[in-house]
């Protein structure tokens, strides 16, 4: 094997909430250490961005998905080149790519298997584009040995983190378990963001609730969110995996039926919700089995105040809640870290699943290298 040394990577994400593409170039380590140099926000095209959500729903051609997976690279590319203008080429770059559809369940045809994933940025366009390798897709080496390609992050979390539950909350919320008590383990506790950027968007015009400001403004409605904990999903054993195409436009469409009348309620009562749930997957799913007093929170949840007011509310008064900020690490580019040192990893031939996360027969390395 090479010997590792210290690489220039550029990580590219965009998440489940698709508000824009975050671009970061990092300094990874031989120890798996990784230093932020510098991250963007690199918005996607209007008509793209519209595109794919009629994606999510399933509102497109086989054409059209075609074509998008070019464009959605290209636009990938772009955001790279911003960074390689300012800084030079780094060593790799490392795609995660933009999820249209994930399907981590054991169905089959003709006893094959149809548990799969779909991301698209085609990463020979980001290639040919930047000039440098691409590491991507990722989640499919681990859905090959019957894993369900997620969550990857927990990867990064235990080399960063210690005896700690380590929350992101983005479109959907995911946490790691790392303590001394077990092996690691994690899952997707279930919506983050997800509904309540849909009803923002919906209700009051604006992509998201910034700051929690108008969560703050409303109230919680205990019987539609007692409703809304009743979901099957919440009481499923890890590992597991959710995303859009679980609690899609039409779940959310259905549950809006039974809301109360006013908007700032339901957008309350939805950031609630993804409080309350990740409450109580600590307390069904991890607190029999570790003793931990600190949870970190990271991803675009760290940022709305409202949603970390209900998390303290609903924890522990022994829990500790920290963001990633706390430990040198950006709320907004933690993702963004942790897919450039999987992508580094996987350069080097290191394996970069957590079985007892994803729920995959072994180890294995992830990506595929486009040069």
């Amino acid at each position: 094997m090479e010997e590792k040394e210290t690489k220039k990577v550029i990580g590219l994400m965009s998440g489940t909430s698709c508000d824009s593409i975050d671009a970061g170039l990092c300094e990874v380590n031989p120890d798996m250490s990784v230093k932020l140099i510098q991250g963007i926000n690199y918005s996607y095209p209007e008509h793209i961005r519209t595109k794919l959500f009629a994606a999510f729903r399933g509102d497109i051609s086989i054409k059209e998905l075609c074509q998008l997976n070019f464009a959605v690279g290209k636009c990938f590319a772009n955001a790279a080149n911003l960074l390689i203008e300012e800084f030079g080429k780094p060593d790799l770059i490392s795609s995660h790519g933009q999820t249209v559809y994930h399907y981590p369940y054991d169905e089959k045809l003709d006893n094959i298997s149809l548990k799969s994933t779909l991301q698209i940025g085609d990463s020979s366009v980001i290639a040919k584009s930047t000039g440098c390798a691409v590491i991507s897709n990722f989640r499919e080496a681990d859905i090959a040995l019957g894993g369900q390609g997620a969550p990857l992050v927990c990867f990064a979390d235990e080399k960063w983190f210690k005896n700690s539950l380590v929350q992101n909350i983005g479109g959907i919320s995911n946490v790691t378990v790392i303590s001394d008590d077990c092996e690691t383990f994690g899952f997707d506790t279930g919506c983050g963001n997800i509904m309540i950027d849909y009803c923002t968007q919906k209700f009051f015009g604006q992509k998201y609730d910034k700051d929690g400001e108008i969560s703050a403004s409303g109230n919680i409605c205990e019987s539609w969110l007692d409703c809304l904990l009743q979901d099957e999903y919440y009481f499923l054993e890890p590992p597991k995996t959710t995303g859009r195409e679980y609690f899609s436009y039409k779940y959310i469409e259905n549950i809006l039926k039974t809301a109360p009348a006013e908007p700032a309620d339901i957008i309350t009562t939805l950031t609630a919700l993804s409080a309350k749930t990740i409450a109580q997957a600590y307390e069904r799913f991890v607190y029999p089995y570790v003793h931990t007093d600190t949870v970190i929170i990271g991803g675009g949840g760290a940022y709305n105040k409202t949603m970390m007011k209900f998390l303290r509310s609903y924890l522990p008064r022994r829990i500790e809640l920290k963001t990633h900020e706390d430990y040198g690490i950006s709320n907004n580019f933690k993702e963004v870290m942790a897919f450039a040192l999987l992508g580094y990893c996987s350069y080097y031939g290191i394996p970069d699943n957590i079985p007892s996360c994803t729920g995959a027969k072994k180890r294995t390395v992830l990506g595929k290298i486009t040069c």
